[in-house]
């Protein structure tokens, strides 16, 4: 076998790997759809009552009123007298999502400042170290110097994970001891990127909920320390959210939008059991551009965010 078959043999299997966790992930939402369908179109032809239990069913699922709303129309429009399949109302619903999708699905664009300020901001558990380890190794291997500020001072253990991450991608790591003031650790990283010639900075922040006032103002004070450095810093606000918090991630979005301006969306957890149709009400209501969905631990499974992908696998298309 050749090297060129080798590499498209690896690359199918990647991919198909990628897939199955993708789909695997998005399990809990597509059985949902799927039972309601099977259990609908097997018992009588589509009709305008069905409609709305389809979308009443898709709205349990987290997609949202109007893009549920969205697609009960699509389905009306183009199948309405065709008596449908379940495959084929599932079709609809994929390109419907993907439809929503498209317009915010954006890669991280690291451009037009060096250094440029990457903070990474979400609340407790939603994987916000492991998303900055897996991006410092995707900038690394593209050739750009990283400097990594270990500001989630609360917990020791996040320390250290990014001081591992800097041995294994040769990223410099600011680090002080836990407890130490996280704003002083963000604005002495954006020093040592100036004074190394370093392209990237990514700071990392303390997990804190949304409601907290006093620890959403510790955000705000490492924004405005930043500026000090950089006027313009941060250049990119990551929020990173976790795919199985459903309804919870909206409030999220406005809170963390509010306080630290945040830019771009990160969906983590995509493996797991996961309630992957908030990501289209998320799209629905706020805009923001959705830059990665992460579909497991390994440096790989940090994907660009593809909606087409997104949508088959949460309708159930193979």
């Amino acid at each position: 076998m050749s090297d060129s078959t080798n590499q498209t043999t690896t690359e199918t299997g990647e991919k198909k790997g990628w897939w199955g966790r993708l789909a695997g992930g998005l399990k809990r939402t597509s059985s949902s759809i799927g039972n309601t369908l099977d259990s609908l179109l097997n018992k009588r032809p589509l009709d305008p009552a069905m409609l709305d239990e389809i979308e009443e069913a898709l709205i349990r699922t987290d997609l949202g009123v109007e893009a549920s709303m969205r697609v009960s129309d699509a389905i009306a429009k183009g199948r309405f007298k065709e008596n449908p399949t379940a495959n084929d109302v599932k079709a609809i619903i994929a390109d419907e999502v993907a439809k929503v999708l498209e317009p915010v699905a954006k890669p991280l664009v690291v451009s037009g400042a060096k250094p440029f300020v990457i903070l990474v901001v979400g609340v407790n558990g939603s994987g916000k170290t492991t998303t900055i380890g897996k991006l410092v190794s995707k900038l690394s291997a593209d050739g750009r110097k990283v400097v990594l500020a270990a500001g989630d001072t609360f917990r020791a253990a996040a320390i250290d994970q990014l001081k591992i991450w800097g041995q294994r991608t040769g990223a410099k790591v600011i680090a002080r001891e836990p407890g130490a003031d996280s704003a002083g650790i963000a604005f002495d990283a954006i020093g040592a990127a100036k004074a190394d010639n370093a392209d990237v900075v990514i700071v990392d922040t303390a997990g804190r909920l949304q409601n907290r006032a006093e620890l959403m103002g510790e955000l705000e004070k490492m924004v405005r320390v930043m500026k000090k450095v950089d006027a313009a810093a941060p250049h990119a606000v990551l929020l990173v959210l976790d795919a199985t918090v459903g309804q919870n991630a909206l409030s999220q979005v406005e809170a963390f939008g509010k306080t630290a301006g945040v830019t771009g969306l990160v969906m983590t957890k995509l493996d797991g059991t996961a309630r992957g149709g908030i990501l289209v009400a998320i799209a629905q209501k706020f805009g923001l551009p959705i830059h990665f969905i992460g579909v497991g631990e390994s440096v790989d499974d940090l994907s660009p965010f593809s909606p087409k992908d997104f949508g088959k696998a949460l309708a159930g298309l193979e």
